[in-house]
């Protein structure tokens, strides 16, 4: 077992995300390596939207890995992209479908030149290889990435009790409803409009007076 001290802690540079404008705002200067996000609201609000969003943006800067396990890469997923305005040309934005196993995804992160950045979209469908160790395996097995799960929602709470382990686990908690992303984790409180017109038009002027 390795100790420290407390000067080496202090010496320590954390490496952070490099955000800029809304997505800065928003999140604020978040550490990147060994970090673990979620991402969460009910069916049908703008969640998968929203994380196309941000892996677009990030996918500019570094290589992204983009899982969608839920939804595949069919239809539903590509209506997501036009609607996301993702540059479809931009080779550092990666994608695996359906079918892909917790293991392979491990091997696959283990090359060197893998993504550091992980997006698990949805955690339902590997709740089964997630529990009983193997979330923490995944993280102690890649302590340079930053790991972000979606999730669904029920009684206004991640659905299943591994996404509500991930919660507790998690440095930025974003909750999405009605095409609104609102941080409720270390950052707290700000808010994203996934799509201004339609958010106005659930919420009216209440989301910016919030």
């Amino acid at each position: 077992m390795r100790t420290y001290t407390l000067k080496y802690i202090s010496e320590l540079k954390t490496k952070r995300l490099e955000l800029d404008g809304m997505w800065k705002k928003v999140f604020g200067e978040p550490g990147r390596s060994g970090k673990l996000w979620i991402f969460y609201g009910p069916e049908k609000n703008g969640k998968t939207w929203f994380s196309i969003m941000f892996a677009d943006y990030l996918a500019k800067k570094e290589p992204v890995l983009y899982v969608s396990a839920e939804e595949g890469i069919e239809d539903s997923f590509l209506d997501v992209i036009t609607r996301a305005k993702v540059d479809i040309t931009n080779r550092k934005f990666k994608v695996k479908g359906k079918g892909v196993s917790i293991t392979e995804l491990d091997d696959y992160l283990n090359k060197r030149y893998s993504p550091k950045i992980v997006f698990i979209d949805n955690v339902t469908v590997y709740v089964d290889q997630l529990k009983n160790g193997g979330l923490q395996t995944l993280l102690n097995n890649h302590q340079d990435k930053l790991f972000i799960f979606i999730a669904h929602e029920e009684r206004g709470e991640p659905y299943t009790a591994t996404a509500k382990m991930i919660k507790r686990l998690a440095d930025r908690i974003v909750k999405i409803q009605g095409l609104v992303a609102t941080v409720n984790g270390r950052q707290g409180g700000e808010k994203f409009l996934i799509d201004e017109s339609k958010a106005m038009i659930l919420y009216g002027s209440e989301i910016k007076d919030q």
